[in-house]
């Protein structure tokens, strides 16, 4: 069986002076989807919602990156004098990306803003500010300290247990954002000792979807992080199987 086609969005960077518009996406996305036994397809930010369905078409899963904030006036909230906001284009065409994908029930994972992505697009929320909504909570964001690290409290069963539960349990953290209720169909799979969501997973029957808060493709994540993109492509194979079968 030839390998899975992950997609992969991209961020933007509008044009400034003598500098072009970029798309771009740190290369450890891809590189752990490659390790995992997937191959990587980036996605660019796309206004036309025609183009982009012929891309998924094409696809077996996505994998939705971090970066900059979502605009939370876009979702009904007042915007945060903390929030660092994704460019429009980027972020429009990641909610287009997100509607389709649900729509499809196509499997996606969802990583920091992804997975922030992912609840709010389902009817969830987010806290805006975690030292404001959470006063009494661990330092999630330490700019002194970008290998800051936390252990997590898992969900018996879920994925996030299967990843960890066996091993050492030390996440890093980079955020001020983070979910706050979620949304209906996924269940919390992972928290911060101090409470914070650290990981949700879909369950529903009919959608291989999760999504983590700390980023386990980054430098500052462990070799036992690699298992979260294993997991995600061994879930889309699983899929892709199940959708051969059906046919």
């Amino acid at each position: 069986m030839s390998k899975p086609l992950i997609g992969v969005n991209t961020d933007y960077r509008a044009a400034k002076g003598d500098s072009p518009e970029f798309i771009f996406v740190a290369a450890r996305y891809c590189d752990a989807i490659v390790e995992a036994g997937a191959l990587a397809v980036l996605i660019p930010p796309y206004d036309n919602e025609q183009d982009l369905e012929q891309l998924l078409d094409r696809l077996d899963g996505v994998m939705l990156i971090g970066g900059a904030d979502l605009d939370p006036r876009r979702d009904g909230w007042m915007l945060h004098p903390t929030v660092r906001l994704q460019d429009p284009r980027r972020e429009s065409s990641d909610r287009m990306l997100m509607r389709l994908i649900a729509e499809r029930r196509m499997p996606v994972l969802g990583i920091g803003a992804g997975m922030q992505l992912i609840n709010v697009s389902q009817g969830g929320n987010l806290m805006l500010h975690i030292p404001e909504d959470m006063p009494h909570a661990l330092p999630h964001l330490d700019p002194l300290d970008p290998d800051h690290r936390h252990t997590l409290t898992l969900t018996p069963g879920s994925i996030m247990d299967r990843v960890y539960g066996d091993g050492e349990l030390r996440v890093n953290s980079m955020h001020h954002m983070a979910v706050d209720e979620v949304a209906p169909g996924f269940r919390v799979t992972a928290r911060c000792p101090d409470g914070v969501v650290e990981a949700i997973e879909s369950e529903m029957l009919d959608w291989f979807a999760f999504g983590t808060q700390f980023h386990p493709e980054a430098a500052t994540a462990s070799a036992l992080d690699m298992r979260i993109f294993e997991e995600f492509v061994g879930g889309v194979e699983q899929c892709r199987g199940a959708v051969r079968l059906a046919a």
